[in-house]
Formats: C-alpha cells, structure tokens, sequence
C-alpha cells in the first residue's frame, strides 16, 4: 500500500476508532460475580452492576432483640429452612417504627450461618441489601446470583411506594410471576412501615377515578400477597420497653444502679413521646457515654 493511500485512510481510521470507543463506553457494563466466599454480606451497586462486600455487618446480637419472641422464631425457621434448600416463603416485615425490624433480618441471617457453621458446615446464606430506589434493577441482580451455589437473602429496608411509582411492578416480576421467577438460591426480605406498601390515598384514588375501581385496588394490594410471610410489629409495653434496656445494660456491663436506670429510662422515653427499641437503644448510648463505656455495635 502506497504512503499516500496510508494517509488518505489515517483520519477515516481515527474516526472509527473513535466512535469504537465511544460505544464501548455507552455499552451497559458486564456482570461479573464477585468472590462470594470473601464476605457474608454485600450491598448491590446499580451503576455499575456489581456487588460490593461488606466487611462488618451493622447489627446486633439476637439475644438483645426484646418482645418480638414470636416474629424472631417464624423469621428464624423460615431461614434455616430457605439455608437447607427447603422451601421458604419471601417475607414481609412490617409495623411500628423503631421495633427491631431491620436489626431481626441481620441478626437471623447471623443467626442461621453459625448455626450451619456449628454443625460442620459452611456459612453459605449471603445477604444482599437492595436500596428501594434500586429495585428496577433486581432482574439484573437476579441474573447475576442466579447461577451460584451460594444461598441469598435479598433485603430491601423500608420499602415503600408512591403515588405514581411503578416500579413495584419490578418487584411483582421477580417474587412471582415472570417468565423466569424467583430462582431457587434466592429469598426476598422487606421492611416496611405499611403492610400494604402502598399510602391508602393512592389506592383511594384508584378506587374513585377507574372504571374498575375493584381491579385496579387489586393491582396495587397484590404486591403484598407475594409476600407468603407477613410478620407484624407493633409498639411495645412499657415492661417490654425496660426489658430492652436492661437486656443492653447487662450485655455492655453498663454499672448504674437499677431504679435510677429505670426512671431515666422511662424519662427517656416520656420525652420522645414513643416506647420501642429504637429509642431504647438511643438511651443507652446516652448512658453508656456519661459512665464513659464504649460500646460496640
């Protein structure tokens, strides 16, 4: 080839191979499956379609988790069957702010690996948090944990809708009902302060402005009924409150005597208007500052 025919080519060459690089830049990333065996928890990255391990779960001790007895052992059986390869139903965590909802599905996860690992076996649940921001991208994270021989728990923490967001649809695909479903490795946990997920003025509205007010409140309440496990939590007692904090006075080793405990506590409380785990655990930070204990957790 002739040196001007080179340099006729050289700019329709560096154009290509520009508009080649600006593809590859516009081109959707790949999956790539992380090393699951490096940690026990991960956090589901949209942007770049991957899953960043967490080193150090944000979670308490399930001895700590007061006055939810009942909804502590049903999420507990449930995982330990979903870890045997049994089947598990999807779960729905829902009720009174500030009662343990979130802190329950950690410390179950916790809680159902070293029981695996206490028998011999390997901690083989992992558990993902999804953002509910994030939750049109769950096809994606499903095509990605799919294959693996790995167990997930994906946990999606205050999951709420609005008016005019449909991107609960996503959800319905994956729980139930798309061409695929939910694969076999995989459950889904959700907290919530509503049962149903959506606000009762989006249904109302629903109700009054469609010609089948019926079908369409159903479309919307149908969201939950994926959800086989619906587990309630309700504000708590007074002695379930002092029961909270005095499981964390013991557990820190926090050494005040019990009746002035008792009345800040109920002080405490008083002043935030609200009983629950939540505020109980604030009042301990609160104490465990002034005897000047540092707590871990």
């Amino acid at each position: 080839m002739s040196d001007d025919l080179v340099r006729a080519l050289l700019p329709a060459t560096e154009a290509l191979s520009r508009i080649a690089a600006a593809l590859e830049r516009l081109a959707p990333p790949s999956l790539t499956a992380p090393d699951f065996a490096a940690a026990d928890a991960f956090v589901w990255n949209p942007a770049g379609l991957r899953l960043e391990p967490v080193q150090r779960v944000n979670r308490v001790d399930m001895v700590l988790l007061q006055g939810i007895d009942r909804s502590r052992d049903t999420l507990i059986e449930n995982t330990s069957r979903f870890a045997e390869g049994l089947p598990a139903n999807n779960a729905l965590l829902w009720g009174a702010r500030g009662m343990g909802k979130s802190s329950l599905v950690k410390a179950a996860h916790a809680s159902v690996n070293a029981g695996l690992v206490a028998r011999g076996g390997e901690a083989i649940v992992k558990l993902v948090e999804i953002h509910r921001e994030d939750i049109e991208t769950l096809p994606a994270l499903m095509a990605l944990v799919r294959n693996s021989t790995y167990r997930f728990i994906v946990f999606c923490d205050d999951l709420s809708f609005d008016n005019n967001d449909t991107s609960y649809k996503s959800l319905k695909a994956v729980l139930e009902g798309g061409i695929e479903g939910r694969p076999d490795n995989v459950i889904f946990y959700a907290t919530s302060n509503r049962r149903h997920l959506l606000p009762r003025d989006m249904m109302e509205n629903e109700r009054s402005t469609s010609i089948n007010p019926g079908e369409a409140v159903e479309e919307k309440v149908s969201l939950s009924d994926r959800f086989g496990l619906w587990l309630g939590f309700h504000k708590c007692s007074q002695d379930e409150y002092l029961a909270m904090v005095f499981a964390y006075v013991a557990h820190f080793g926090l050494n005040q005597d019990a009746e002035i405990t008792r009345a800040e506590a109920l002080e405490w409380s008083t002043t935030r208007g609200s009983r629950s785990g939540r505020v109980a655990w604030q009042y301990i930070q609160d104490l465990a500052g002034r005897l000047k204990v540092r707590i871990d957790g």
